[in-house]
Parts: C-alpha cells; sequence; structure tokens
C-alpha cells in the first residue's frame, strides 16, 4: 500500500524569572500522520491512516544555582473515527465502515473523519475521554551536567489497558552525552517490559565552538 502524509506543529517557549529565579513555560501542538487513505486491496476498500493529536505543556525553574527542576504533561488522541463493521452484498463482498448514517469510510473524507473521531464513541463522551492517553514527566538537573528522569504512560483498561512507568538518568559533558531509561509495566504484560534504552549523543554546535577555540 501506498500513502502521502505530512505533520502539523506549533510550539512556544517563554522565558522569564519568578522569585529571582530563571524559569520557563512551553507549550506545543502536533498533528501526524494528515494523509489520504491506504488500501492493501488495489482500491476494494480504503482505511484512514493513524492521524494522530499531541497537546503538552512543560515548566521548569531553578531551585538554586545548581538545581533545576522541570514538569510535563502531554495529551494523546488517535485522530481516526469510531469503525462500524456493515455486512456486504454481491456487490460489495467485504461490507464497509459505516458511520451510523449509511455513510461508509469510502465515502467520509480525511478532514471529515479527523473531526468525526471527537464524537463518533458509541459510549458517548465518557468513551471519547478514554481514548485519550496522558503522559506525566518530571526531570532534575544537577549543575547542567546530571539529570535525573521519572515518568508515567496512562491508557484507559477499555482502550488497550497500557500503562508504565519510566525511569531514566543522564550525563552531559562538554561534547558527548549519555542517557538511559528503563520501563517499568503496571497493568499487564508488555514486550518493552524491562527494557533498558541507551542513548549516546554528540553536540556538533559546541564541537564546532571547542575546535575554534584551539
Amino acid at each position: 500500500g501506498n500513502s502521502f502524509s505530512a505533520d502539523v506543529a506549533f510550539f512556544y517557549n517563554k522565558e522569564f524569572r519568578r522569585n529571582r529565579k530563571k524559569s520557563n513555560m512551553s507549550y506545543g501542538v502536533n498533528i501526524s500522520n494528515i494523509g489520504n487513505k491506504i488500501s492493501y486491496d488495489k482500491g476494494v476498500q480504503k482505511d484512514f491512516i493513524p492521524t494522530n493529536l499531541r497537546i503538552g505543556a512543560g515548566y521548569g525553574t531553578e531551585i538554586d544555582r545548581y538545581n533545576k527542576i522541570y514538569y510535563t504533561i502531554d495529551f494523546n488522541k488517535l485522530l481516526v473515527p469510531t469503525l462500524i463493521e456493515e455486512e456486504g452484498d454481491e456487490e460489495t463482498p467485504t461490507g464497509g465502515i459505516s458511520d451510523g448514517r449509511g455513510n461508509t469510510n469510502a465515502n467520509m473524507g480525511v478532514i471529515e473523519g479527523m473531526f468525526r473521531s471527537f464524537g463518533d464513541a458509541p459510549g458517548g463522551f465518557q468513551e471519547e475521554l478514554q481514548e485519550v492517553t496522558v503522559s506525566l514527566g518530571l526531570e532534575y538537573w544537577y549543575n547542567n551536567q546530571f539529570i535525573v528522569r521519572g515518568g508515567y504512560f496512562h491508557e484507559s483498561e477499555n482502550k488497550g489497558d497500557r500503562k508504565y512507568m519510566t525511569l531514566g538518568a543522564g550525563l552531559r559533558m562538554n561534547v558527548l552525552s549519555l542517557d538511559f531509561s528503563y520501563i517499568y509495566t503496571i497493568s499487564r504484560q508488555s514486550p518493552l517490559e524491562n527494557t533498558l534504552r541507551f542513548t549516546l549523543g554528540l553536540d556538533l554546535d559546541n564541537f564546532s565552538k571547542q575546535k575554534g577555540r584551539r
């Protein structure tokens, strides 16, 4: 199958002083995978690709000269309409997807489907809220070099029941950085349970500055 998609994003960050301490507030909105439907059977049935909405905010402030702390939260929702299977007939043996008013996914546009995803859950508004996942994050910095992180991800038990915590730490040097994270699942077994991830980074901008000073 082939499809084409694009992302739309907005990010705002403001630095300010509060109680004589440096602080910053940030907001972000991202809509990803906005694109045409995809088909794996030469166009007999076309399916929505996973268009996704993410809204987040973060706040960071100094505790003192050497210590900083950051808080983050984001909400995530799949912008795909609820799919209701219908039985097919001789002309369309594979059936279709109905929106409850006789309209199938074959004649529902992508933009229409994105807007419809906010109000088409069979269980009403309560089920719509269950389709939103929530992520929380906390990050502590010492002397702009050592970082400790923690996070929590929550998904409704009726929409996948993924619930897990993440723990991590990092070290920043002049040019290199090293980070690791650990995933601990809460609600059910997951292929990512007890996963350790390591990341080695290179700050090219700082590397150029260090090289220029020689």
